[in-house]
């Protein structure tokens, strides 16, 4: 898909595999989006509507290519091949107009009165059976070329519809989750089910009202109904109860019902699945996933072929050999998926190496995401092998030598296999281990006589992995809790010590030596338990004694270290703008700090800082005089004299100027 037109025919002159892909139809696609397919009764065409821009292709199964392309005026809906070949086709458009097309192309449009959802076809009355946003079901007629009176529903509006093709009986699917059967004959309602209320069961889980989303007729007795929350119920239309109820479990409305007779199989497709399920049991036969979003399902008539209309350009082609045989147009598919059974096709690609940002970090090739020479899938790149062999060996041109040294390890690790095992300890907490093992030895010969299950082992479980790795978790034996709680350990710690040396010395010798000498064996010394309490009680005090003599030694050790200390005198800074008053203030403020809340507010309402009123509401109201800090008392007292100077300035300006002017007078 990343070539281009002229590259692929290149590709497939040179290359033999390109050449044995099999493309069924040329240029099976829509420029965009594909949104219905159908298959003409006589299984010769194949008819697909898609957008952009609306059009719709029709597909010779006989040529393997297409026949036709016409462009419309607005999407498409749904359509409907009325002729056994692709000769009359009628058009349901998203803007309410009906268009009929017969085999050279447009030939009528006319409009109906609400929006459409979807319609069939009566083929013994030629009458059209339009439903939609509105409760009337249009009827237009062919023959007389005119609309007919409407059929009127309880429903507020309709999303499908469908005939019986046995006895034509029309049923119609609301908004509200029923479905209303009419006989055409006489124009009456003879039946109604509400699917809503049996949709739900006691392993379904539904958010709001299910309504009515696929509708599909199976014989003369049989009908099954599609809802929007994504279950598919089997009616038996002699009951009014559900013979099944099948959930996707995905809440996504029914998109298409399909029946596969040969199997007695229901082929239902939401959005995101196609599921494959018996119509008796209920047992799902198969599923597929496709890669986008499904549109519409078409199953070819008496085959096992399945065509999907999606969210993508490619309209999708499966052939299911269980199902059935392949069409007449492409038999030689039933040789091709025997000669896939025997040689199962692999799902790496030949021509491209998948690679992760990490990887071109190491090889140094960075640089050129972004380029043409890297196509981005998922969390990684696609780039070419031959390329990725080259940067391989620029950056490691001694890979082949430690491919080597590799293969000789593997090879040699083989012929210890066959050798006797050691016991293998971990680096930490070895005593821990051992003890371990030996408990596990024990445990093993209990359940064998008892016939038990064996218990997990702690080194084998991954959660206690870090204890066995850790240096930060290794066993302080020494320390004050160990040696209380465990005063028995020293006596049998000995004894592993001793078998620990023994099984080093036995891994130093394997490693020295090829071939590991006979005649040792690590459990040569039997295991002996003393459970007497006098010898616990004597052990636990011998421990006491010992912790009490190791405190004496440490306090005559520190108290050498404080005479050996001379006491040197500290100096402290005050900061600018405070004076040193005494210690005792700092010795206030701690008394304070240490009251609790309660305390220092009652202080403060002592001292007139606080001051606690009650409000109209019922609430208190507490209001704070903050304490001024010495700086800003300086600063007060400066601006206060700064203010007495300028006031007596003034006196003094204004008592001269009153002088002057009276000797003014008098000259």
């Amino acid at each position: 898909q990343w070539l281009s037109d002229r590259k692929k025919r290149a590709l497939q002159k040179k290359d033999v595999d390109i050449r044995r892909r099999i493309e069924l139809i040329q240029d099976f696609e829509m420029p965009t989006v594909s949104t219905k397919i159908k298959v003409s009764r006589d299984g010769q065409y194949i008819m697909a509507v898609g957008t952009y821009k609306p059009r719709i292709r029709c597909f010779d199964t006989y040529q393997l290519s297409q026949k036709f392309e016409r462009c419309l005026d607005s999407e498409v809906v749904t359509f409907e091949i009325l002729s056994d070949d692709y000769s009359k086709i009628v058009f349901l458009q998203c803007d309410r107009f009906v268009e009929f097309h017969s085999q050279h192309g447009h030939y009528y449009r006319t409009r109906i009165p609400k929006f459409g959802r979807d319609f069939s076809y009566h083929y013994p009355s030629c009458d059209l059976y339009f439903v939609g946003a509105s409760s009337e079901v249009y009827r237009l007629n062919l023959e007389q070329g005119r609309f007919l009176n409407s059929l009127q529903t309880d429903a507020s509006e309709s999303n499908v519809c469908d005939i019986n093709p046995v006895h034509f009986l029309f049923a119609t699917g609301t908004a509200e989750g029923k479905v209303e059967c009419w006989d055409p004959r006489t124009r009456n309602r003879v039946g109604l089910l509400d699917c809503a209320l049996s949709s739900v069961t006691a392993d379904t889980e539904i958010d709001g009202l299910p309504s009515i989303s696929a509708l599909k007729f199976d014989g003369a007795l049989n009908m099954a109904v599609g809802t929007s929350t994504g279950q598919v119920l089997l009616y038996d239309l002699r009951s009014s109860n559900p013979l099944i109820v099948k959930d996707h479990h995905y809440g996504l409305p029914i998109k298409s019902i399909q029946f596969q007779r040969q199997l007695d199989l229901i082929i239902s497709a939401d959005s995101r699945i196609i599921k494959m399920w018996n119509k008796d049991t209920g047992k799902i036969f198969t599923s597929m996933e496709p890669e986008f979003e499904i549109n519409d399902v078409c199953l070819y008539p008496n085959s096992g072929m399945l065509m999907t209309a999606n969210e993508a350009p490619k309209m999708n082609i499966y052939y299911i050999p269980v199902l059935g045989p392949a069409p007449k147009w492409c038999s030689f598919l039933d040789n091709l998926t025997e000669e896939l059974e025997e040689n199962p096709e692999s799902t790496i690609y030949d021509d491209y190496k998948f690679v992760t940002r990490k990887d071109l970090e190491n090889l140094g090739l960075a640089h050129l995401i972004g380029s043409s020479l890297l196509r981005a899938y998922m969390h990684g790149f696609f780039m070419d092998i031959r390329l990725y062999h080259k940067a391989k060996m620029m950056a490691n041109p001694f890979a082949y030598e430690e491919y080597r040294r590799e293969k000789i390890r593997q090879k040699i690790e083989e012929t210890r296999a066959q050798r006797v095992q050691l016991k293998k300890l971990p680096k930490v907490n070895k005593e821990l281990a051992l003890k371990l093992i030996e408990e596990e030895g024990e445990e093993q010969q209990v359940t064998r006589k008892r016939k038990q299950k064996n218990l997990p082992s702690l080194l084998k479980d991954d959660r206690f992995k870090v204890m066995f790795e850790n240096p930060d978790f290794q066993v302080d034996e020494q320390s004050e809790e160990f040696r209380l709680l465990n005063p028995l350990v020293s006596k049998i710690s000995e004894k592993r010590k001793r078998k620990l040396k023994l099984l080093e010395e036995l891994e130093a010798q394997e490693q020295e030596e090829e071939e590991e000498p006979e005649g040792k064996t690590s459990d040569a010394e039997s295991s002996e338990s003393s459970d007497d309490e006098k010898g616990w009680v004597e052990e636990v005090r011998k421990q006491r004694k010992l912790l009490r003599q190791e405190e004496k030694v440490k306090r005559q050790e520190r108290f050498k270290e404080d005479q050996q200390t001379l006491l040197k005198p500290q100096f402290f800074e005050i900061k600018e703008g405070e004076e040193f008053r005494s210690f005792k203030d700092s010795a206030k403020k701690q008394k304070l700090m240490k009251k609790t809340l309660g305390d220092r507010l009652k202080l403060e309402e002592k001292l007139g800082t606080l001051n606690v009123s009650d409000t109209t509401v019922g609430s208190k109201q507490a209001t704070f005089k903050l304490k001024k800090s010495e700086q800003q008392k300086k600063q007060q007292e400066a601006e206060k004299q700064h203010r007495q100077e300028r006031k007596t300035l003034r006196r003094s300006a204004s008592h001269l100027k009153s002088k002057r002017g009276r000797g003014r007078l008098f000259h």
